[in-house]
C-alpha cells in the first residue's frame, strides 16, 4: 500500500493593504504526498477460441493450441479450490484452469465443486422462505443468511427463520430479489438487492444507494475476498467496495463480457468472473508511480512514434486489444501532443537527471523545430516563422502516389467548400492544404491552429530551462521562438498562411478579438495566449521588445482585462476541454516567467477563478499547473486580502488519478449512462446557451467527475462529464497523458517517492 504523508509548513510574512498595486506572496508552503509502492489494479480476460479466431488474434491452429483460449465463452458459474485452481461451468461442460492452461475437467462433476452453486441446498433442506432462493452464506457461529426473491432471511443455528428489515437511521428496507449474501472476515453481513447494498456491523446497519456512491443495482451475485474487498456482479459489469470506496468495472478493459453471472475470489484476493463472453480476472500487483511511467515510456517508444522525428500520438491496431498490425497515422495536433509529451520529459530530466529523459526531450525539440523549418523554401511561399501542424513523408512512389494527402476529399477545394457550408462558415477554402517541402520529401499540413501554438510555446521554455545546456542548444531554441513570435508581431498577431490570410484559428489580432462578434468567445483565451507567448519569448531571448509588446497590448487593447475571463462559462461542466487544456498551459508559463507585477496579480486571480471550475475533474495536470503558481498566493482587492491556494483535496485527487490510470491504453469503451450514482447537468450547463440539451453530461453525486479507471481518454482535452467513452479497442493511446502530470508533480515537489 502507498504511504501518504502530507506536510504543510507556513510562514506568515506580511499583510497586503487593500489598495496595494500588486499582489505579493505572503505565505510559503510545501505540500507533498509521499508515495511508495501501491496496489496497481490489472485485469485479464479469457475468451473462446472461436472469438480469438474471429477477431484475427489467432489462427484456428494457434487457438487450438492456446493455453488461454476457452472451449466455450458461455460461462454460468465459477469457483476456486484445490490450491487456487479455477473451475468454470460452461455450456460445454466443466472447465479448469491450473494457472497456466484451460482444459475440460472430466474427473469431477460440477456438483463436486464447492462454490459453483451459490445456494447451500443441503443446509436449506426443510426450510421454507417462500419463493426462489438466490444465495446463502454461513458465518463462523453457524448462522446462515439467505437471499431470496421474497426477502433477506436469517436461519439461526437452531433452524428458526427470521426475515430481516435493515434500518439505517430513518431508512428502513424490506428487501426483495436479494441476489447475493455473504459474511466478511469480521462477521459483518453483506447483501445486495435492487434497493441497494447493506452491511450489518454489530447491531447496526449501513445502507448504500446511488446517493452513497453505489454505481448500479441490477445485481446477480456477491463475493467477499480474504482481504474483505466485496465484489458484486451485475447485468452490466462488476462493482468492488473496499476501504477507498466504490469502484465500477465495466467494458472490455476490465471484463470479457458485461453480464457477470458469478464471482469467486482466490487466496491471493484475485477476483474471477463468469460472464457471457468468457472468464475475467481482476487483481493487483505492487507498483510505484515511477514503474508505471517506465511502462508507458516503453509502450510509446515501441508503438506511439511516427516518422523519423518521433511525433508522439495515438496508434491503431488491426486486432482489438492486441499489439498486432500496429500502424501510425497523422493527426491535426501532432505538434500539440508531441509538445505535451516533450514537456513531460523536460520535467522528468529536471527532477531525475535521467539521461533517457534528456534524450527524449531533445528528440521532441527536434520534431517540433522541424515543423517550423519544413515550410521554408517549399512548394508555396510561407513567411518566416510559420509553423506546420504536422508532416507526412513522401513515399517511394512519389508525390502522385495515392498516399498524397491532397487527394483526400476533405482537402480538395470541393471538400473544403462543403465543410464550410455544413459545419463552419469561417472555414478556409484554399489549396494546397498539404504543400511539399523544399526537397519534396515531406508534405506539411497548413492552417495551423492556436492549440498547436499553445503546445509549442508550452514546451520551449521547459526545454530551454531544464534540458538545453550548451549555448548552441539554447540558441536553437531562441531562434525558433524568435521566428514564430516575430511572425505574429509582424502580422498584427495573426499566423499568416501561404494564401496571405490568417489560419482559421490563429488570429489573435486586437481588431478581431475586441471588435468582431464572431470572435467574442475567443477574446479571453487568445489574449491570454498572446501574453503568454510574449512572456516566453522575453524569457528565452532576453529581448525587451517582447516586454514592450506586452505593455502595449495591455495599455492600448486591454489584453490583460480580456484575459481576466479567459472563457465564458456557465459553471462546472460548461467548459470546452480543448480550450481548458490550452488555457492551463498558457497560465502556467505566463505566471512562471512574467516579471510584470500587475500581470501576475491579475492573471493569478484569473487562473484561480478558472481552476476552481476544473477542480472537480480530478485532473492532476491542471492541478499541478495551478498549485505551482497559486499555492499561498495572496490577492488583494478593496474587500481585503484573499488566499488563492488550491482547495483542500487537490493533491490527494491528483495522486489518486495517477494511481488509477490503467496500464492498458487500448481505447475500450466505457458505458456509464445507466448508473445510479450520477446526476445529469441541467441544460443551462452547456458550452453554448443555444445548445439543444441533447448532449448528456453527468456528475457523480459526490460532486466529482468519473475517475480515470471508469472512462477512457487520450488526452486531457476529453470531456470528463460525458457518460460514455472509448471505442472498440483498436486505438492505442499513448501514455503522455500520465507522464506529463507525473513528472511535473515530481519536478515541483508535490510528489515524493519513497
Amino acid at each position: 500500500m502507498s504511504k501518504l504523508k502530507i506536510s504543510a509548513l507556513c510562514f506568515f510574512a506580511m499583510a497586503l493593504g487593500a489598495q496595494s498595486a500588486s499582489s505579493q506572496l505572503i505565505q510559503s508552503a510545501t505540500n507533498q504526498i509521499e508515495v511508495g509502492t501501491y496496489p496497481q489494479e490489472i485485469s485479464k480476460s479469457f475468451y473462446s477460441a472461436k472469438h480469438l479466431v474471429d477477431i484475427g488474434a489467432m489462427s484456428e491452429e494457434e487457438a487450438a493450441r492456446s493455453a488461454e483460449a476457452l472451449p466455450s465463452a458461455d460461462i454460468s458459474g465459477i469457483a476456486v479450490g484445490d490450491g487456487d485452481k479455477v473451475y468454470a461451468l460452461s455450456d460445454q461442460g466443466l472447465l479448469v484452469y491450473n494457472g497456466q492452461r484451460w482444459s475440460m475437467e472430466s474427473s469431477k462433476k460440477p456438483e463436486d465443486i464447492t462454490g459453483l452453486n451459490p445456494v447451500d441446498s443441503e443446509s436449506l433442506r426443510g426450510i421454507d422462505v417462500g419463493g426462489e432462493v438466490y444465495a446463502s452464506a454461513k458465518n463462523a457461529d453457524g448462522e446462515m443468511a439467505v437471499g431470496a426473491d421474497n426477502g433477506l432471511f436469517i436461519v439461526d443455528s437452531d433452524g428458526s427463520v427470521r426475515e430481516i428489515f435493515p434500518q439505517d437511521g430513518s431508512r428502513s428496507w424490506a428487501p426483495t430479489e436479494v441476489k447475493g449474501v455473504g459474511y466478511d472476515s469480521k462477521g459483518n453481513l453483506w447483501f445486495c438487492s435492487p434497493q441497494g447494498v447493506g452491511v450489518k456491523k454489530g447491531d447496526g446497519w449501513t445502507l448504500f444507494t446511488g446517493e452513497e456512491g453505489l454505481p448500479y443495482n441490477d445485481f446477480t451475485c456477491l463475493a467477499i475476498g480474504p482481504d474483505d474487498k466485496v465484489w458484486f456482479g451485475t447485468k452490466i459489469g462488476a462493482i468492488r467496495y473496499d476501504d477507498s470506496g466504490w469502484h465500477y468495472r465495466q467494458g472490455q478493459r476490465w471484463l470479457p463480457g458485461d453480464e457477470v453471472r458469478d464471482i469467486a475470489i482466490d487466496s491471493k484476493g484475485n477476483a474471477w468472473f463468469a460472464t457471457n463472453e468468457g472468464v475475467g480476472k481482476i487483481g493487483f500487483v505492487p507498483m510505484t508511480l515511477a514503474e508505471k511511467a517506465d511502462h508507458y515510456e516503453e509502450l510509446i517508444d515501441k508503438y506511439n512514434r511516427r516518422t523519423e522525428y518521433g511525433y508522439v500520438l495515438e496508434a491503431h491496431t488491426e486486432v482489438p486489444g492486441h499489439f498486432i498490425g500496429v500502424t501510425n497515422h497523422d493527426s491535426d495536433n501532432d505538434g500539440l501532443w508531441t509538445a505535451m509529451y516533450g514537456a513531460g520529459e523536460c520535467f522528468a530530466y529536471g527532477a531525475t537527471k535521467d539521461p533517457e529523459a534528456k534524450r527524449r526531450a531533445k528528440q521532441a525539440f527536434e520534431a517540433l523545430r522541424f515543423l517550423s523549418v519544413v515550410p521554408v523554401g517549399g512548394e508555396v511561399v510561407q513567411q518566416p516563422g510559420f509553423v506546420a501542424r504536422t508532416v507526412i513523408p513522401v513515399p517511394e512512389e512519389g508525390v502522385n502516389s495515392d498516399k498524397n494527402p491532397n487527394f483526400d476529399r476533405s482537402y480538395t477545394p470541393r471538400g473544403m467548400q462543403r465543410n464550410r457550408g455544413s459545419n463552419d462558415t469561417l472555414w478556409k477554402v484554399y489549396y494546397p492544404r498539404w504543400p511539399l517541402n523544399k526537397d519534396k520529401t515531406y508534405w506539411y499540413k497548413t492552417d495551423t491552429s492556436s492549440d498547436e501554438l499553445d503546445g509549442h510555446y508550452f514546451f520551449y521554455p521547459q526545454y530551454y530551462d531544464l534540458v538545453a545546456e550548451t549555448e548552441q542548444e539554447k540558441e536553437r531554441v531562441r531562434e525558433v521562438v524568435r521566428n514564430i513570435t516575430d511572425h505574429l508581431i509582424r502580422n498584427d498577431y495573426r499566423l499568416i498562411d501561404h494564401d496571405g490570410e490568417p489560419t482559421r484559428w490563429s488570429d489573435y489580432s486586437p481588431e478581431n478579438l475586441n471588435h468582431n462578434h464572431d470572435w467574442y468567445n475567443e477574446r479571453g483565451l487568445k489574449s491570454l495566449s498572446v501574453l503568454s507567448y510574449l512572456t516566453v519569448a522575453k524569457h528565452i531571448t532576453g529581448d525587451e521588445k517582447y516586454g514592450e509588446e506586452i505593455v502595449r497590448l495591455m495599455k492600448d487593447y486591454a489584453y490583460n482585462t480580456n484575459a481576466m475571463v479567459a472563457k465564458i462559462q456557465f459553471g462546472v461542466g460548461s467548459g470546452n476541454q480543448s480550450d481548458d487544456e490550452m488555457a492551463i498551459m498558457c497560465y502556467y508559463n505566463l505566471l512562471k516567467y512574467t516579471d510584470n507585477p500587475q500581470l501576475r496579480k491579475e492573471l493569478t486571480y484569473s487562473f484561480y477563478t478558472y481552476w476552481i471550475l476544473e477542480f472537480p475533474e480530478l485532473n492532476p495536470f491542471f492541478n499541478f499547473c495551478y498549485a505551482s503558481q497559486g499555492l499561498d498566493f495572496y490577492y488583494s482587492n478593496p474587500w481585503g486580502v484573499h488566499n488563492l491556494s488550491p482547495w483542500e483535496g487537490w493533491l490527494e485527487d491528483s495522486v489518486d488519478t495517477l494511481k488509477r490510470f490503467p496500464l492498458d491504453r487500448f481505447d475500450w469503451s466505457h458505458k456509464n449512462d445507466h448508473r445510479i450514482d450520477l446526476n445529469a447537468f441541467p441544460r443551462q450547463v452547456a458550452q453554448e446557451p443555444y445548445e439543444s440539451g441533447e448532449r448528456l453530461q453527468v456528475i457523480r453525486k459526490n460532486g466529482k467527475a468519473l475517475p480515470a479507471d471508469e472512462r477512457h481518454f487520450n488526452h486531457w482535452n476529453t470531456n470528463p462529464w460525458a457518460p460514455n467513452y472509448g471505442g472498440g479497442g483498436r486505438g492505442l493511446s499513448d501514455g503522455a497523458v500520465y507522464l506529463l502530470p507525473y513528472y511535473m508533480g515530481l519536478y515541483h515537489g508535490f510528489i515524493v517517492e519513497e
